[in-house]
């Protein structure tokens, strides 16, 4: 599943062959079909439910540090996704806009997975920015900032700098500080 996840985010889901997942796996053919016998789509929606787990305690650390401070939150998670960019020369997508993009809105099931995620890190981004605002708007303003989180990896992979999380680190805090 690590290396489905890894070449979904460099390559894409269309783009990446289940032979070349089972050779760089090293994991042997009838193995790989023993447990998933939905084979590459039933990968997908693992890679995404494993995906999910991952980032989503990612996302309630950052928001446990924060303690309260909606600011330090932003630039937290924006770092944290920034530097997840830069370590991989910018070449590592998001996993779940790869699969979003790619799968969405023909597969019903995998859709109904990303928007469950998707929601999953608006509501952990709402509560650890609510304190400075109503319900409401805390949903509103994580909502954009997921957003505009996932559209900052595009460009970054894209200009291959952390520009784009640094503008959206300036109109995501108070302070307009990066």
């Amino acid at each position: 599943m690590e290396t489905a996840e890894r070449l979904f985010r460099l390559h894409g889901y269309a783009a990446t062959g289940l032979n070349q997942i089972i050779e760089e796996s090293g994991a042997p053919k009838g193995s790989f079909y023993f447990h998933f016998p939905g084979g590459k789509r039933e990968l997908a929606a693992e890679v995404l439910a494993a995906y999910r787990t991952k980032t989503s305690a990612g996302f309630r650390v950052l928001a446990q540090k924060a303690a309260g401070d909606p600011d330090r939150f932003v630039r937290a998670l924006v770092k944290a996704v920034g530097e997840e960019m830069r370590a991989s020369d910018w070449a590592a997508g998001c996993a779940a806009q790869v699969l979003a993009q790619e799968l969405a809105p023909d597969d019903a099931e995998m859709s109904d997975a990303l928007a469950s995620l998707f929601d999953e890190w608006v509501g952990i981004a709402a509560a650890a920015i609510g304190p400075s605002a109503d319900r409401r708007s805390a949903q509103a303003r994580a909502l954009a900032l997921v957003a505009a989180l996932e559209g900052a990896r595009t460009l970054a992979r894209t200009l291959r700098s952390a520009a784009p999380f640094d503008a959206v680190a300036r109109q995501f805090t108070t302070s307009g500080a990066g």
